[in-house]
């Protein structure tokens, strides 16, 4: 094994890198299994630090005018643009998405959705003020904002949230997460080269039981938007309740995709199993459950099988690999451990389900399409994040809508009919916060969250915006 690399990044507080205190967090490589850099194991003073720095440079951020905060954003959205194929590099080393995806998703995504938010105000003509008759009605920035994301999605996530609260008029204290933060600094950088003031956005790197407690319950920090577990998103919402502040969660999903009789089944099958397996199944709203007519069960269990052989696993830095390792051992093992769960319960496995082939170093997991599914099963009620796909048979289609339905969660889904009547009808009864019927495109402008425990709040677009507001009424 080649030597570890030993690059050390730090904190940006107000505008100035700082090492901490001394212990580091090591970030691996999950297809080499070799460390490739280091970062800081941040406490809770660099966040009372960070919040320091965000709290000052409120003072004159919230005061610039939306549009000049806009047009800033829009800056970042094209730094980040020229420096694309560095963020997926980047990401790519740090949790192992293919470098195709990389380049598209990964980097890409977070050029589309923070030129969307700026575009609202600059082009949009959105309004922070309004008139309900003899009230003026503003919307105000809510403060500092503690920002803590994922690792799966490490730079969408970050972008997500900073940029609509930097049009919105807050300041930011962000914690990315330890298993994928490098991409965090050279957003940073970005921010700095786009002109965005010292202090305004600040990062802390370290663990959430740590940094995210800290950040969570502070009582300088007026807002706390975070993107990771349903269990992880309880833990913040306790720990912020001590002070009331603003809490918007991103959450869990086990998200189901209703095949109908009458859909295409080819399409279906093929638009559902790339929707699973993207990012390597590690995406929280994946469609992970198919719920199919139990009288072609069979036949769209032939077609997911066929196409999962399409997906090659391997080498994420090749153009040609569509399914890199999992993001660490850890969730690796978590994918594995599921897979072993749902033959013991009796799923039966269509493809995959065995580590045989895959590399020898790395987090791999294997693509996996469990047939026979029953509603109760565990890998049909608990979120796996990997390349994993349940399909479960219904009856007829009100029972469809009652197994879609039958999980904790409520984040995306689909439905596919050649009857688009009809498919809408079904996507309004799914209790769920988006719906893809017959492949919707993705819509960067469209909102983004979950019903009961999948979160609550809205990224992105203008329900994303808004969230980052506080709404106050002023009578003449």
């Amino acid at each position: 094994m080649a030597a570890p690399v030993t690059a050390r990044t730090g904190h940006v507080i107000g505008g100035s890198l700082v090492e901490g205190s001394g212990e580091r967090i090591e970030v691996v490589d999950p297809t080499t299994e070799e460390i490739i850099a280091h970062v800081p194991a941040g406490t809770p003073a660099d966040v009372d630090a960070a919040v320091d720095a965000a709290t000052s440079a409120f003072a004159s951020w919230s005061q610039v005018d939306p549009r000049e905060r806009a047009a800033a954003v829009l800056a970042v959205a094209q730094a980040i643009h020229a420096r694309r194929d560095e963020f997926a590099a980047t990401i790519t080393a740090e949790m192992g998405a293919p470098i195709t995806f990389a380049t598209k998703v990964q980097a890409g995504l977070p050029t589309a959705t923070s030129m969307a938010t700026a575009k609202l105000v600059l082009e949009g003509g959105y309004d922070f003020t309004e008139e309900i008759g003899n009230s003026l009605i503003v919307r105000e920035p809510v403060g500092v904002v503690g920002a803590i994301t994922p690792w799966n999605y490490p730079l969408h996530q970050i972008v997500a949230k900073v940029a609509p609260a930097l049009v919105a008029g807050n300041t930011v204290v962000l914690k990315p997460s330890e298993v994928a933060p490098l991409n965090a600094n050279l957003f940073l950088q970005v921010l700095a080269e786009a002109g965005i003031p010292d202090g305004v956005v600040n990062l802390v790197h370290g663990t959430g039981p740590v940094v995210g407690d800290a950040i969570s319950g502070h009582p300088g920090i007026d807002m706390v938007s975070f993107t990771g577990s349903t269990a992880a998103g309880k833990l913040v919402q306790v720990n912020a309740a001590g002070t009331v502040k603003k809490v918007a969660l991103e959450l869990g999903g086990k998200s189901a995709s209703v095949i109908l009789d009458d859909a295409d089944l080819e399409k279906a099958v093929k638009v559902s199993l790339g929707n699973t397996f993207i990012n390597g199944g590690q995406t929280c709203s994946a469609w992970t459950r198919w719920v199919v007519p139990a009288a072609l069960h069979d036949q769209v269990v032939e077609i997911a099988a066929a196409n999962a052989a399409k997906y090659g696993v391997g080498d994420p830095t090749l153009e040609t690999t569509r399914i890199g390792p999992m993001s660490s051992a850890a969730q690796r093992d978590r994918v594995l451990g599921y897979i072993e769960a749902g033959k013991a319960e009796g799923a039966q496995v269509a493809f995959g389900g065995s580590t045989d082939g895959l590399p020898a170093t790395g987090a791999f997991a294997p693509p996996t399409v469990f047939a026979g599914v029953r509603a109760d099963m565990r890998i049909a009620q608990e979120e796996i994040f990997g390349p994993v796909v349940s399909i479960l048979p219904a009856a007829d289609e009100d029972e469809a809508v009652a197994i879609a339905n039958s999980t904790i969660y409520g984040l995306a889904g689909a439905v596919f009919s050649g009857d688009g009547e009809r498919a809408l009808r079904v996507a309004k009864r799914l209790r769920t916060g988006q719906v893809d019927v017959n492949g919707g495109a993705y819509n960067p402008a469209a909102p983004f969250g979950g019903y009961r425990q999948s979160g609550n709040g809205r990224e992105l677009g203008k329900f994303g915006l808004e969230e980052f507001t506080e709404v106050k009424s002023i009578q003449r």
